[in-house]
């Protein structure tokens, strides 16, 4: 099968498109037939070595995290899916990705894929969703009538923050570019703020709830944003590297999220999406042949949206 692989930590170029052999599911795993995986920034941070402490790998290592596609062998003791199942996943970190033909992934992180967009197309969920769905509900413990300030929210994961913060009867504060700014209020923001122009601490002239921080922004601007929630409020921050804000005379927590995979969860976010409620963007498709390009345009700033990657034919 064919596969991209990286045999040395090192820039874009080091991604090699080769011919690997087709794995076997060992106890517990299936086998899926890829239709396609996603790019996420921590598959540069993993390709680079930067990872290497709390991600390690083997070398070599294929990349993608994300999975969607058919399940076309099962391992011993593996019950509740079947060959011939849509399925998507959030792969684990430390073990090959699916930027391959096929890719073996343990069972029971699993869960149907959506029905009504492209198998493809699923591949842009499970990461990305469970990110937003994870900051907001589990750590944010946000509930209906509360304000959200989502900092960021133009990327990926910031689409269905706004979608999903909508969906449960927050109010929604967007950041936003321009470039984005429609997208972001097409997904339920109430307010957007342009962030290129306009300071979030200025704009946002009532406490919020919960802040979410997405962006890789200035550690004075991180701080500024514990100011912005009310006493007893939090902000969750996605950009690891710098801590999350607190505030603890005014039981301001600050949450620092290592996404994780859960099949229960990834299982409501296709259910959202097959009744309309969450709504899967794709800004581009590219040949999995083509993911070292990808990767050395994601290294440059060049890639905006999430890009799906499809394997070849045959």
């Amino acid at each position: 099968m064919k596969a991209v692989r990286f045999h040395e930590y090192g820039d874009p170029d080091v991604l090699r498109f080769e011919d690997v052999e087709q794995p076997a599911p060992g106890a517990g795993e299936v086998r899926i037939r890829v239709a396609g995986t996603s790019f996420n920034s921590v598959d540069g941070n993993i390709r680079g070595g930067f990872m290497r402490g709390p991600i390690p790998v083997v070398l070599p290592h294929t990349p993608g995290i994300d999975v969607a596609g058919t399940v076309d062998a099962l391992g011993e003791g593996v019950y509740g899916v079947e060959v011939g199942d849509d399925v998507v996943a959030f792969l684990p970190m430390d073990g090959d990705g699916a930027a391959a033909e096929y890719v073996l992934a343990p069972a029971e992180i699993l869960a149907p894929a959506p029905k009504s967009v492209p198998l493809a197309d699923a591949a842009a969920l499970p990461v990305v969703g469970l990110t937003a769905y994870q900051a907001l509900f589990d750590h944010g413990k946000l509930a209906a009538g509360q304000r959200v300030l989502i900092n960021g929210a133009g990327g990926a994961v910031g689409g269905y923050a706004v979608q999903l913060a909508k969906n449960a009867g927050a109010h929604v504060i967007a950041t936003a570019s321009h470039r984005s700014g429609d997208a972001v209020r097409a997904a339920g923001a109430d307010e957007v703020i342009d962030h290129t122009t306009t300071s979030v601490t200025t704009a946002v002239t009532e406490p919020v709830d919960i802040a979410l921080n997405l962006a890789p922004v200035d550690p004075a601007e991180l701080a500024a944003l514990a100011t912005l929630v009310c006493s007893g409020g939090v902000v969750v921050n996605t950009t690891v590297w710098m801590p999350a804000p607190g505030d603890e005379e005014r039981g301001v927590r600050g949450i620092d999220l290592f996404v994780r995979s859960d099949a229960g969860q990834l299982a409501q976010l296709v259910e959202l999406i097959d009744r309309g409620e969450l709504r899967v963007d794709v800004a581009e498709r590219v040949p999995l042949a083509e993911l070292a390009s990808l990767h050395a345009r994601a290294a440059e700033g060049a890639v905006h949206g999430k890009v799906v990657v499809v394997p070849s034919a045959g």
